[in-house]
């Protein structure tokens, strides 16, 4: 075994360390106040070739591994998670259905607009009904004279609705086989008529991201854009979802890392009864153990990236890294907390945010639970 990253990788660690420490950390604070999302640091990110990091080249890509990818994303959320957001739900949940899914015309049309960071696409697949029960979807898609008529709405869909919002690739009923739901994915166009993009305000964590409501009210596209095969939507989406949870780990991954970061410097810096409080073994005993569980999470992560880079099957390990590295997130945030004292509660510093940016983690693009259940049945199948 080896563990050493390629310089391939290191490059990209320290690249993406600089472009967060150095265009995102002045801002983060700001943008969070104001629930602000950034279209400036979009394009950045997309200048710096960070969005569509696994395409290739042909595509507008850089060709790199998925590990690259993971990478970026956890050093962005290492600083910021709703940059870091903005990435891994393009990266995977917008770019990766029409990548893996998509026909040739498909391809050619969406995906070198989608690495510029001029376009963002969204994944729409929950509804106000249908969260961890996708197949729960009410959004119905009927197929006439070759169009499809889409009526329904999603819900929490991230890069849905702010300028460079693109569109979406929805998940609808597109009719019923044997009495059971047949479900299609079908991309629309943002400007479609019928379709309406709202933002979300009001939100606890990840405030500089474009989280949106969509909105399909007889909203009518081309027969040609459906993406894949009719009845294949549920395959497409829970198979992008097994992608998404690595880029969900990465997040929680550098989230707990920039949190311990930040407790081990103020750890030296906060002095009680004369003496740095680093010092005291309850506060290195809590420490030491918020870097095993960081070390463990990064370990799992890459292990399950590396799997997917080797063409081998990586569901299972997706789904543990996804679950670990979000649950890590949480007990590392609080326990930096706990370091920082009544200090570690107030806006003034960045672990308030953090501490609140990590509750998402165990919620979205599969709960815990839903973890869980899917780790069980790959044990037990």
């Amino acid at each position: 075994m080896n563990f050493d990253l390629s310089d391939e990788h290191i490059l990209i660690k320290n690249t993406v360390r600089d472009f967060a420490e150095r265009e995102v950390k002045p801002l983060a604070k700001q943008l969070d106040e104001r629930g602000q999302f950034s279209v400036d640091l979009t394009r950045k990110m997309g200048e710096l070739g960070l969005f569509g990091l696994y395409l290739p080249e042909k595509y507008g890509g850089q060709n790199s591994d998925v590990l690259s990818y993971i990478i970026a994303v956890e050093e962005l959320a290492r600083v910021d998670s709703s940059q870091a957001a903005t990435l891994a739900a393009h990266n995977s949940l917008g770019i990766g259905p029409i990548y893996y899914y998509g026909n040739d015309k498909q391809k050619e049309h969406y995906l070198p607009m989608l690495c510029t960071g001029d376009a963002l696409w969204a994944f729409g697949l929950t509804e106000p009904d249908a969260g961890s029960d996708s197949r729960g979807s009410k959004t119905f898609a009927r197929l006439e004279n070759g169009e499809w008529t889409i009526n329904g709405s999603k819900i929490f869909i991230t890069n849905g609705a702010s300028s460079v919002a693109m569109g979406a690739t929805v998940q609808a009923v597109s009719g019923n086989i044997e009495g059971k739901k047949e479900f299609s994915a079908i991309i629309v166009d943002r400007g479609t008529a019928g379709f309406t993009q709202i933002p979300m305000h009001g939100k606890m964590m990840w405030r500089a991201s474009d989280t949106a409501e969509l909105y399909f009210d007889d909203c009518r596209v081309p027969e040609e854009n459906l993406l894949g095969q009719r009845g294949q939507g549920s395959k497409i989406m829970l198979s992008t979802l097994d992608n998404g949870r690595l880029s969900i780990g990465a997040m929680g991954l550098g989230l707990a890392q920039g949190a311990l970061e930040m407790a081990v410097k103020y750890s030296k810096e906060r002095k009680q009864f004369g003496k740095p409080i680093s010092t005291f073994q309850a506060i290195a005993f809590r420490i030491a153990d918020m870097a095993t569980k960081v070390e463990t999470a990064r370990n799992l992560l890459y292990k399950a990236c590396w799997l997917k880079d080797s063409g081998r099957v990586f569901g299972k390990e997706a789904a543990m890294a996804k679950y670990y590295c979000s649950e890590i997130a949480k007990s590392v945030a609080d326990d930096a907390v706990q370091i920082h004292g009544g200090y570690g509660l107030m806006k003034d510093y960045d672990i308030e945010r953090f501490y609140r940016d990590q509750r998402l983690l165990q919620i979205g693009e599969g709960t815990s639970e839903i973890q869980k259940l899917v780790i069980a049945r790959k044990i037990l199948e």
